[in-house]
């Protein structure tokens, strides 16, 4: 019987990924809003590498389809929920 080995590392994928500024490019936001979404909990998802933030691009993608609304009734209604889950997060 034979060992099935892992295939190298220099054949191991991984997503791409996108600093601060080009998620925000991405998202048609400024860097600071990104941060700001960071430290309050409302934005995308986010990996942290060390000291380095990186964004998957799926994780924008499902963030903005997450946004997506019929109307703005239901626009207001997601927000103020949102907000409200933030603030509750918060204190």
């Amino acid at each position: 019987m034979s060992k099935q080995q892992n295939p190298p590392v220099s054949h191991i994928v991984s997503p791409p990924t996108l600093r601060t500024p080009e998620a925000a490019a991405y998202l048609n936001v400024k860097p600071a809003t990104l941060e700001q979404w960071r430290w309050s909990g409302g934005g995308p998802l986010f990996c942290k590498l060390n000291r380095s933030i990186r964004y998957r691009q799926s994780d924008l993608d499902a963030y903005l389809e997450a946004r997506i609304f019929g109307n703005t009734t239901e626009a207001g209604a997601c927000t103020h929920a949102m907000a409200g889950a933030v603030w509750t997060r918060l204190h």
